[in-house]
């Protein structure tokens, strides 16, 4: 009672928090929502022309669409983000032109005699590099038609992914479509006037052989030159369109710590392999032993030129069932024991019958019709040739089989493996590759120029950094950034340990997921999200690690400091500075070879900077590059303002300043009226071929994409 007497006097208290409540569960619907059936903010991964795009369903086609599949997780993103937006902005322009792809187009484009480049590719004939494989596509069109996709799902036939897939394969289809009839229209409207090929004609056909001095930049030290910030101004104010920039970007330093093995480390190494040569020599069972000891057996036999140089002229003198190690190589000390030698035919003629297979079901039926196939030639029932006409599924169906003759490694390798190493001409096997289930007959060998061939089998353990090794170097690191919190710090350290490498990263946006030689990795993308959550000149507290791509272990610790911050358009002087001072002190120093070399003749300036004049002929105006100068345009562009005999003025190149005489002009090659015609059409062509990528920048420039990626990875 108490209570609620409380309560009663001071209900004012109760109402002031009912409507804190109330308010605040509206600010949060108003913060997390965008209105009905809309992602919330906390999910829309961005918005491209108003039209967003949730990150969880981004992420159900990432994973129908590459699974654990993809070797670069932040570059399969990355194109899948940018399908999205070009697809966003596909549609919403096709729409206001009245343009789309009904249903009947889009199967046509799937399943029709001349499908969409994405299905071609997708479903090429492993067998045949480029033609479609038409038995797959039909059998995919069946289970779609006959409303059998979930049950084939269900009975291993079929992917769990393949619905997404499918769903987003169609619009990949639909987008590139609309994106065929969008540039087919821009295409349309584009031709060649007279004037412009008239032009084209004249700066293809007209040329001019010319004498010039070449004065290098290098003729005047570094040190002569004083620049201030007003030069470098002055050159990114010139070169704009070069250096400006769209998005905020974040440039860094970063310290390497290189772990390369010790002493301590190589010697274990060795003596591990050391420890197992008695064995490995005495053991019968070689493949086990290999395998149990992480090593290698392979079924092919190799010919000295294809053993590694270091060990290839012991090798081939070893005895069956000798073994030769520890030797180092490739980054490893290895042991081989010969295994077999004999002279390998250099060329084998071979037939079969495929069985097509893509799943464990289909192989299965797949070894049992062969199998049957095989008891049926064996008995004397059926010919291979009849056989393979009946049952077999490639192109060498229509000529029993045959394979004719091919070179050792001509073929995927069980199938090469097989008739090479293994096979005995006129016996039948079968075999199993990435195509299938093959019944294989080897009916001619060659033996041309009787070489030995060796089977081996290798130990190996890599050379590489121990734990201990690793944690000493990361203890280093951890150390090196713990006493250096301010990037000119860590500066002035790292120059005091010749054991150090210091590297500046390029311009890098938020959405970034490599940073230069470090290349891509989870931790190149975190010091990417560390860098636009830092201020300039602070040192991140974590020491980042970087793993061998082959060995799999940390190769490298890497301190960061962030070392400055461009916003949108110019860089900043003090950002731009070590990507242009050397640009900039060209212009310098042209500026000062051109005043010493003012009014003197070509050959004055050749006696005086002893350099020797050179010519070139037949140059057009159109020519980027010419042989012996390199690629000069103000040169080459001069060159066409001056007439025979004329000398040119210095002019200010790429690699130097130089001086040009022209010793002859000689006017148009042909007759510009019949020529005009090829001309205008090549022209115009030309400008076609260039659409497809000329319009979806456009689109992209003038389209309102917001980039929420960075919240998520």
């Amino acid at each position: 009672m108490a209570l609620i007497g409380t309560i009663r006097k001071n209900s004012w208290i109760l109402v002031v928090m009912i409507a804190l409540g109330v308010g605040g569960f509206i600010l949060m619907d108003i913060m997390t929502s965008n209105g009905p059936g809309q992602a919330t903010t906390r999910t829309a991964l961005g918005k491209i022309n108003g039209q967003k795009l949730d990150q969880q369903a981004f992420e159900q086609i990432y994973d129908a669409m590459y699974g654990n599949s993809a070797s670069d997780a932040y570059g399969a993103r990355e194109a899948l983000w940018n399908f999205f937006v070009e697809e966003a902005i596909v549609s919403q322009e096709a729409s206001k032109l009245g343009l789309g792809v009904s249903r009947t187009e889009l199967l046509d484009l799937e399943f029709g005699p001349r499908p969409s480049p994405l299905i071609s590719q997708r479903f090429a004939d492993p067998d045949q590099p480029g033609v479609l494989n038409r038995e797959q596509l039909d059998y995919i069109k069946n289970i779609i038609q006959e409303n059998r996709v979930q049950e084939a799902i269900d009975q291993g036939q079929l992917l769990p992914t393949f619905i997404p897939y499918w769903k987003h394969q169609e619009k990949e289809i639909i987008k590139e479509r609309l994106q065929t009839k969008l540039n087919n229209l821009v295409s349309k409207g584009l031709y060649t006037p007279s004037w412009m090929a008239e032009m084209g004609f004249n700066e293809s056909s007209e040329t001019a052989d010319f004498t010039y001095v070449k004065v290098p930049f290098d003729e005047i030290p570094n040190t002569d030159v004083s620049l201030s910030d007003s030069d470098y101004e002055a050159f990114l104010k010139e070169n704009e369109a070069k250096y400006r920039v769209k998005e905020e970007q974040r440039r860094i330093e970063y310290v390497v710590f290189d772990i390369v093995p010790t002493v301590e480390d190589s010697t274990a190494a060795r003596e591990k392999i050391g420890g197992l040569l008695a064995e490995f020599q005495s053991t019968t069972e070689d493949s086990s032993f290999v395998l149990r000891n992480a090593g290698t057996i392979d079924a092919a036999y190799v010919k000295k030129a294809d053993l590694s140089t270091a060990v290839a002229d012991t090798i081939m003198k070893l005895a069956k069932g000798s073994v030769f190690g520890p030797y180092i190589d490739g980054g490893a000390y290895k042991a081989v024991k010969m295994l077999d030698k004999k002279i390998i035919p250099d060329s084998v003629r071979s037939r079969h019958i495929l069985r097509q297979a893509t799943n464990p079901m289909e192989l299965a039926q797949a070894q049992k019709t062969i199998d049957s196939l095989k008891l049926l030639i064996e008995n004397g029932t059926a010919s291979f040739d009849s056989l393979a006409a009946r049952f077999g599924t490639d192109a060498t169906r229509t000529k029993g089989g045959d394979l004719g003759y091919t070179f050792a490694g001509g073929m995927v390798k069980p199938f090469n493996d097989l008739i090479f190493y293994e096979a005995e001409q006129g016996k039948l096997y079968t075999v199993e590759t990435q195509f299938g289930i093959h019944l294989v007959e080897v009916t001619g060998k060659k033996f041309i120029n009787n070489t030995e061939a060796v089977k081996v089998a290798y130990l190996q353990e890599q050379l590489v950094p121990s734990d201990d090794t690793q944690a000493a170097i990361y203890d280093k690191a951890s150390g090196f950034a713990f006493n250096n919190r301010k990037l000119s710090q860590l500066e002035e350290a790292a120059k005091k340990d010749p054991s150090l490498r210091m590297e500046t990263s390029a311009g890098m946006d938020r959405n970034a997921f490599a940073i230069g030689d470090l290349g891509t990795s989870g931790d190149a993308r975190e010091i990417v999200r560390w860098a636009f959550s830092a201020k300039a000149g602070e040192v991140s507290s974590t020491v980042y690690a970087f793993r061998d791509p082959v060995a799999y272990y940390n190769n490298k610790y890497v301190v960061v400091g962030l070392k400055d911050i461009q916003k949108p358009g110019l860089p900043s002087v003090a950002s731009a500075k070590t990507d242009i001072e050397q640009l900039v002190i060209n212009r310098k120093k042209a500026e000062l070879i051109k005043e010493r070399i003012k009014g003197k003749d070509l050959n004055a300036v050749a006696a005086t900077y002893k350099v020797q004049p050179d010519t070139a002929y037949s140059v057009t105006f159109a020519q980027s590059f010419v042989q012996n100068l390199g690629n000069e345009p103000a040169v080459v562009g001069t060159l066409f303002t001056l007439d025979s005999g004329k000398t040119s003025e210095p002019i200010a190149g790429e690699t130097g300043v130089f001086v040009l005489n022209v010793t002859r002009r000689n006017p148009p090659a042909g007759d510009a009226g019949v020529a005009l015609p090829q001309l205008k059409m090549q022209l115009t062509q030309t400008a076609r071929q260039q659409i497809p990528l000329g319009v979806m920048t456009a689109l992209k420039n003038n389209a309102k994409i917001k980039d929420n990626r960075a919240k998520f990875y």
